[in-house]
């Protein structure tokens, strides 16, 4: 499998199929990470403050591919590793439902399908979500060896996913790093700016 988008988490039961909305698959967010990763891997001189433009054109899959690859030099193994792990999972899960001692056989047969109709979209997600924090280490790579001291995105909800992740990353390092998620107003616009606190 490659880059392409599922859907939002899928919620899956032997009443039916459900999705919850509020876990975006991290494709959405691919094609913004794209862009700060490019945005800020280069070299830096001292005391000077960088801009970029932070308009966003989607990317298609082998656009986005292309440029993750860059960053994420094992992005096919990635890939595979994923696609394994998940279908041992799935395998799991069909285990179980099969094994359910609440469930009447109907309710069984209705869950193991339900999960197999949505075998390849599980495995999609899952492959998106690991592809995405590659690309998220990679980030939090270039800001630690650059030294970059703050990024100010827009207020935009999918920025903001992107700094929340690097902010999580660096905070797990070997030698964890702290950081600030802040939101302030300017010239009547909404930013939010990750400052790295570096000791």
């Amino acid at each position: 499998m490659k880059l392409a988008y599922a859907g939002p988490k899928p919620i899956i039961s032997h009443t039916g199929i459900a999705f919850d909305k509020n876990k975006e698959d991290k494709y959405s967010y691919l094609s913004i990470l794209v862009k700060l990763l490019n945005a800020l891997n280069h070299e830096y001189l001292e005391d000077k403050t960088y801009v970029c433009s932070a308009e966003i054109s989607p990317l298609s899959n082998d656009e986005l591919y292309r440029e993750l690859k860059k960053y994420c030099d094992n992005l096919d193994e990635i890939i595979k590793f994923e696609n394994h792990a998940i279908e041992c999972q799935i395998e799991h899960d069909l285990d179980r439902a099969h094994q359910n001692l609440i469930l009447n056989d109907a309710a069984k047969e209705t869950l193991e399908n339900n999960i197999k109709i949505m075998h390849d979209y599980m495995i999609q997600r899952s492959i998106n979500k690991s592809v995405y924090y590659c690309g998220i280490h990679a980030l939090a790579k270039i800001i630690e060896r650059e030294k970059i001291e703050h990024i100010t995105v827009p207020m935009f909800i999918k920025y903001t996913h992107v700094l929340h992740s690097v902010q999580g990353v660096l905070r797990t390092e070997k030698r964890p790093v702290e950081s600030d998620l802040s939101i302030f107003e300017e010239d009547e616009k909404l930013f939010a700016k990750l400052k790295i606190i570096y000791i």
